[in-house]
């Protein structure tokens, strides 16, 4: 496996500084440590590159909070704006490609020109011209960001990265809190990537498993019998508790595929069709009701309900769209439209 070194440079370069200000700083620009950073961006931009290339920058102290993210409740773990996030840009514009070239094709979470609706399309490709795919093994691992064991994921990063001055950099970030990599870092769902691609790879060459997806630690495997899986899922139980001290949760399963479809990525996916996950088909539901009410301003009515038109253009939906998008509703989008002034009329997507 190749080894990358001389990366630190082109880190603290302040090209790639400015650039990664420029990045972090996205869908962001009304914090007031962005403004801040703006007015004086010369400065700052000085300033952080003498503390990374002299080696006093360190991780700034967590704010940490808890929110709810459907049914869970996670700790988050927030790093002030500056200097902290523009670091962690500035390393992944320069390590991302390393990190990418990594992974096997089927691990979608976090990794440019993937995401959910090309794994869905994968996965609805894959039922269709396999017939004989008539089971799915589905599991996930217990609080995975908190049980990332640092000592493994540093050797991890040494496999990939030769280079004294950024892995020092990147040893200081990941030991930034006791355990685990935080929820909330930029790198941190990389690093956890990073952390799993080992097992990817044990999966996909010594296993010979073809029809396994990723998706952060989300893990689905098809195959063409019952048993097989259930010798699998012993054998993955056993390489993450021995190789990265990870469990998988008492919730896994092994089920036939035509009578409950599988329910990954927000879709229940069946041979030949594709439905909504119940959950957010409800929720659709009850903001289309809430859009009808009118007391949604235009940005808001745009946003939701270009945010669902966009999973259920991945699904077989017709029904759905023709029963709860009404005369009503398209008039209101057309209307939040108008008053937006968007490019694209609303008019084209609703039937």
């Amino acid at each position: 496996m190749k080894r990358y070194g001389n990366l630190f440079d082109k880190i603290v370069d302040i090209d790639n500084l400015y650039l990664a200000h420029q990045s972090a700083r996205k869908g962001k620009t009304w914090y007031k440590e962005v403004q801040y950073v703006d007015r004086t961006l010369n400065d700052r931009i000085t300033e952080l590159h003498t503390i990374l290339s002299d080696g006093s920058y360190e991780t700034s102290k967590y704010e940490i909070f808890e929110r709810k993210c459907g049914t869970k409740l996670r700790e988050i773990y927030k790093l002030p704006y500056y200097p902290d996030r523009i670091v962690h840009h500035a390393i992944l514009q320069v390590i991302l490609p390393i990190l990418v070239n990594n992974l096997i094709a089927d691990t979608y979470a976090c990794v440019p020109g993937r995401g959910i609706h090309k794994c869905a399309k994968k996965i609805q490709g894959i039922l269709r011209l396999n017939p004989e795919i008539k089971y799915c093994l589905k599991m996930d691992i217990r609080k995975f960001y908190p049980s990332i064991d640092h000592k493994i994921l540093e050797g991890r990063v040494r496999r990939l990265i030769k280079c004294p001055r950024t892995l020092s950099l990147l040893d200081g970030i990941i030991e930034s809190t006791d355990s685990g990599v935080p929820i909330g870092n930029y790198l941190s769902q990389h690093l956890a990537n990073l952390y799993l691609s080992g097992f990817d790879h044990w999966l996909k060459e010594e296993k010979g498993i073809k029809h396994y997806f990723r998706y952060s630690d989300d893990l689905v495997i098809l195959a063409s019998d019952k048993p097989s899986l259930h010798i699998l899922h012993k054998d993955v139980e056993k390489y993450l508790k021995e190789e990265l001290k990870l469990e998988v949760k008492d919730n896994w399963q092994v089920f036939p595929i035509a009578d409950r479809g599988i329910d990954f990525l927000g879709y229940r996916f069946y041979p030949g069709y594709t439905l909504l996950r119940k959950s957010i088909a409800i929720r659709f539901k009850r903001r289309m009701r809430e859009i009808l009410k009118g007391n949604m301003g235009a940005q808001a009515v745009l946003s939701s309900f270009v945010s669902y038109y966009g999973w259920m253009c991945h699904a077989n939906t017709l029904n759905l769209r023709r029963r709860h998008i009404t005369d009503g509703i398209k008039d209101k989008m057309i209307e939040a439209s108008e008053e937006l002034k968007c490019k694209n009329p609303i008019r084209k997507m609703v039937i």
